[in-house]
């Protein structure tokens, strides 16, 4: 793989051996990646990439970029021996749809900037996530699930389900009609209604997030989230992704 520079053709970062449109096709800037039935994360913004990893580590002792073979040897060892510092001068900014459940574990990660959706401002949009199936709870983890129910009790679960929320989007019309204010009569909508918000996070912040929402512990709802953004990085950060997958991730 060629090493990352700065197009002078279509402006945009990757490696020097693909052709611009090669890359364009692969990039994931301003395109929508969809996430359960209604989500999505779209990436608005980065800054930075594996070149200003190992510029910020030689600032340190007088160094430059070297050859591209010196510098993935040096994010390997960065990255080995949890040298972060370096990794925060790259920057990520992305556009989340999700439920509110999920919203609330993301914003648990109290490592870069948000902004969300507020039901105060604006009315909410009749749009709820619909699960293909619901999961057992596990015999193991209190707070996991495991397998799928019975299909025939499943079928019928998901369906009063559906209607349950169908039902209090209807209440949250009424209460609008009425005249009650969007901050109270939001109250009625269950924790699965979509919102949306923006997240800034850093690369070394990033990789935290998607060591623990990547796994197998973690709700499903949020691990397909987090497999979207681990294919963004993955992009735009390739040597640092490998390097922090064969370190750290799946690792105690």
């Amino acid at each position: 793989m060629g090493y990352l520079n700065q197009c002078t053709l279509c402006g945009n970062i990757h490696p020097s051996d693909r052709s611009c449109d090669d890359w364009a096709n692969r990039f994931y800037l301003n395109s929508d990646n969809t996430v359960l039935d209604k989500g999505f994360v779209r990436l608005v913004d980065i800054m930075g990439n594996d070149t200003s990893i190992v510029e910020a580590a030689r600032v340190s002792y007088g160094g430059g970029t070297k050859t591209p073979e010196q510098d993935e040897k040096l994010i390997a060892y960065l990255m080995k021996h949890e040298h972060w510092s370096p990794f925060e001068m790259c920057e990520y900014k992305v556009h989340v749809k999700a439920p509110i459940f999920v919203e609330r574990q993301w914003f648990r990660h109290r490592i870069g900037s948000f902004n969300s959706i507020s039901g105060r401002y604006v009315e909410l949009k009749e749009e709820f996530y619909i699960p293909a199936f619901f999961r057992k709870q596990s015999k193991s983890n209190k707070q996991g699930s495991s397998g799928m129910l019975d299909p025939d009790h499943d079928t019928k679960f998901v369906g009063g389900y559906t209607a349950m929320c169908n039902n209090a989007f209807q209440c949250y019309e009424l209460l609008l009609e009425a005249g009650v204010a969007k901050e109270m009569a939001r109250m009625v909508l269950p924790v699965s209604t979509y919102t949306e918000f923006y997240w800034k996070v850093n690369l070394r912040s990033l990789f935290n997030f998607l060591k623990l929402r990547l796994d197998e512990h973690a709700q499903q709802e949020i691990r397909d989230y987090a497999i979207v953004l681990q294919k963004i990085v993955a992009q735009n950060n390739p040597i640092a992704w490998r390097f922090f997958a064969e370190y750290h991730l799946n690792r105690p």
